[in-house]
């Protein structure tokens, strides 16, 4: 009768162990480790097979206390053998997807591919545009091949099934051009543009360096399909190392200059009144910024300053001598007024 017991416990035990091998609805979804372009893997975890502490805990319930030392080593035996058979399944890699994708180039429309058979039996040109289509027409294969979406192993091999003139030849694939993977760069960059990738993904600090941001410029806008705009600050070294793909556009932008008071403009100027100051500002700048003079105008410009004893102190200045460059165009401060005079 104990033997009876004993082998059944060892059935329910290893059909226990069986359910908990199997992968479970719900958990896909969230095993981002395991899921790859090239499909879902599972994984298993060790922790949902049953350890020597549980089946220790168990066996009192069903056994009572005489047999109790002997049989859980028993059991704990027989969980590491079957944990040690290929019953289970294998752990999947735990690249993240996002790592996978700097790693790995799949080959797309536009692409010149550098095809190699061994010495002797390559024609005389070795490169291959691939086609609208995903398409490679390549002499050797009965019919055009679609390979768009592969990576040059995959496109190597598909070529080795496909060439039938030769007997499982050995072929090599490289990607000499790259054109289908490409991000735009707008905006305050010396260098603006299309900028190809030569991976699925590449980091943002990557792109940036070849469209060579100017030395004003303090973010960057990535913007991508189907979710919203993400500002990056140039300065944060961590932000630039997220990944861009293949469509996004990177737009670098300048903070607007707050202003650190006003200035005040009159007489014949096409926009007379308060205006912004910034650090800098010039009375060319500042005349512009005002609308630019009248057609009334004459050449002649009064900058008046208030002193330290709260009274103004005037200069004159000819904008004629200032635009030929006889004379240095003015820098102006925070509350200076600007007045030109009628042409006479």
């Amino acid at each position: 009768m104990k033997k009876l017991i004993i082998a059944a416990f060892i059935a329910s035990f290893f059909l226990t162990i069986s359910a908990m091998g199997q992968v479970q609805p719900g958990l896909v979804a969230n095993n981002h480790a395991g899921v790859t372009k090239e499909g879902i893997t599972s994984t298993a975890d060790s922790s949902r097979t049953p350890s020597a502490a549980l089946t220790s805990q168990l066996a009192p319930q069903i056994w009572g206390s005489a047999p109790l030392a002997s049989l859980a080593q028993d059991i704990e035996q027989m969980r590491a053998n079957f944990a040690n058979t290929n019953m289970l399944p294998r752990k999947a890699s735990t690249m993240p997807v996002s790592e996978a994708l700097t790693q790995t180039y799949r080959v797309g429309v536009g692409d010149i591919l550098d095809i190699q058979l061994p010495p002797g039996l390559s024609a005389t040109s070795t490169l291959y545009t691939v086609l609208e289509g995903g398409i490679l027409d390549y002499p050797l294969a009965p019919k055009p091949l679609p390979i768009a979406g592969l990576t040059t192993e995959a496109i190597a091999a598909r070529l080795r099934t496909s060439i039938k003139v030769l007997d499982n030849p050995s072929v090599s694939v490289k990607v000499r051009d790259y054109a289908s993977h490409a991000v735009k760069v707008i905006g305050f960059v010396s260098v603006p543009g299309a900028k190809q990738l030569r991976r699925e993904a590449v980091p943002l600090y990557v792109v940036l360096s070849e469209a060579m941001p100017m030395p004003d410029a303090t973010s960057a806008t990535l913007i991508r399909v189907g979710r919203s705009a993400e500002v990056v600050d140039l300065r944060d070294s961590g932000a630039l190392s997220q990944l861009v793909v293949a469509g996004d556009v990177i737009k670098v932008s300048v903070s607007p200059m707050e202003p650190t008071g006003f200035f005040f403009t009159g007489g014949e100027i096409n926009s007379p009144g308060q205006k912004p100051y910034h650090a800098g500002l010039t009375l060319t700048q500042a005349i512009l910024a005002s609308g630019g003079a009248s057609s009334a105008a004459g050449n002649q410009v009064r900058v008046s300053r208030q002193g330290s004893d709260g009274r103004l102190v005037s200069a004159v200045y000819n904008l004629r001598d200032i635009q030929s460059g006889k004379i240095q165009d003015p820098t102006l401060q925070a509350g200076d007024r600007i007045e030109v005079a009628r042409d006479k």
